[in-house]
């Protein structure tokens, strides 16, 4: 008796099964931020090992060997097993999925034929500033408006923002990520300007930067400013020593996450350009309820949703008034880092001030 053999219809469905399960799976594990879990994981072994050495000091000065020797040589030892993880994923990321993570697409070049703007600046508390903020913006011959979102502010800051010509309104659910999304959600309202700039009234940034943002636009969907470079950053601002190099280990820990999409060094900064209809696409992703690291969140989130981010150096200015944001002291600034660190790792929830 034959064994009936299968039809060449069939192979071939068999076939195409294997390969789709197998091109989700090559998909899965592209999707898995290696080279961000490898980072982490090194940072971590060093930090046990900088623990063992701190616990050597009173062993050594006290001798507490009796006490401690055991746990200060189990630290020091163990450490190297999370440095050794580490490495692992970094090697496997950065030399065996980077060439398929990266985009093959090439350089994006896509001109606007129309580069007005409709600006959009959020406000609390900043009766000082948003008067002078939104006439420099007002002035710049790229932009049609600007729009003031003030977030329950209880001094004359909306009163002001009118008398200086913007659109102004008022945001009456407290925090940064809600103030942003009021932004973004009013300015993608004026269908007659393609782009939308969101910045911050307090004076940190200026209008004739707009003239560098406008320039990445034809490649990208969303032009990120970068306060990086030193010489483009007042001596007085509130980004301190600490604050500083955090937030630029917290921008390439995004930049490990979404590698092969962009390269990142501020994840702190309000000041970008938008294309509207990337903005629009991407607003029903994002959780307004996310705070003060609310930035780092948009960030991911268009780099998840595959549209284009390139950074521009812009300049950044001696705030006029007193901060109330991430930037008040190192202590928040800290805090901060941590829920973005965690944002990234974990996913963005609701969070405190």
């Amino acid at each position: 008796m034959s064994v009936p053999r299968p039809s060449a219809q069939g192979n071939l469905m068999e076939s195409h099964g294997k390969l789709s399960k197998s091109h989700i799976v090559n998909e899965r594990l592209i999707d898995i931020p290696l080279l961000l879990y490898g980072v982490l994981f090194i940072c971590a072994g060093m930090l046990m090992y900088l623990l063992g050495l701190l616990m050597s000091l009173p062993r050594l000065i006290f001798g507490l060997n009796w006490l401690l020797l055991g746990l200060n040589e189990w630290i020091v030892w163990y450490s190297g097993v999370p440095v050794t993880i580490g490495t692992l994923l970094v090697f496997a990321d950065l030399f065996v999925l980077f060439p398929a993570k990266r985009s093959r697409v090439g350089v994006f070049f896509e001109p606007l034929p129309d580069l007005h703007i409709t600006v959009a600046l959020t406000a609390y508390n900043d009766e000082d500033s948003i008067g002078d903020s939104v006439r420099d913006f007002l002035v710049h011959p790229l932009v049609k408006r600007v729009i003031v979102v003030s977030n329950n502010s209880t001094d004359r800051t909306l009163e002001r923002a009118v008398q200086s010509g913007a659109i102004a309104f008022d945001e009456p659910l407290q925090g940064y990520g809600h103030c942003v999304y009021r932004c973004f959600k009013e300015a993608t309202g004026f269908e007659d300007t393609d782009l939308i700039v969101l910045c911050e009234g307090d004076l940190t940034f200026r209008a004739y930067d707009v003239d560098k943002l406008v320039a990445y636009v034809p490649h990208a969907d969303i032009v990120n400013g970068t306060r990086i470079v030193e010489q483009l950053r007042d001596p007085d601002t509130q980004l301190s020593t600490f604050i500083y190099y955090g937030n630029f280990f917290a921008a390439k820990l995004l930049e490990a996450k979404r590698l092969g999409k962009g390269t990142f060094t501020d994840l702190g900064s309000t000041y970008k350009l938008c294309r509207r209809t990337a903005l629009q696409h991407l607003l029903p992703s994002l959780n307004p309820a996310v705070n003060l690291e609310f930035n780092a969140h948009f960030l991911d989130t268009a780099l998840a949703h595959n549209l284009r981010v390139v950074e521009c150096p812009i300049t950044f200015h001696q705030r006029v008034g007193i901060s109330k944001g991430g930037n008040v002291n190192n202590r928040r600034a800290f805090k901060v880092g941590i829920r973005m660190i965690l944002g990234l790792v974990l996913g963005w929830r609701a969070t405190g001030p």
